[in-house]
């Protein structure tokens, strides 16, 4: 079970946010530059925290 993915992203959920916030899809080249900063800018941990503490009780 450690090895279940609980979320993911893909390209069509970048694409997705692309297309909303600058009207266009981004190109491979595009896509793989800010791969490393969409990873580094989501925080995983304090989102787990939260649905931990929103759901489960002590």
């Amino acid at each position: 079970m450690k090895d279940k993915i609980i979320y993911s992203l893909n390209e069509d959920d970048i694409q997705t946010v692309a297309e909303q916030e600058i009207g266009r899809k981004l190109s491979s080249d595009e896509i793989n530059a800010i791969e490393d900063d969409v990873a580094m800018n989501m925080n995983w941990y304090e989102a787990i925290a939260i649905a931990i503490l929103g759901k489960i009780s002590k």
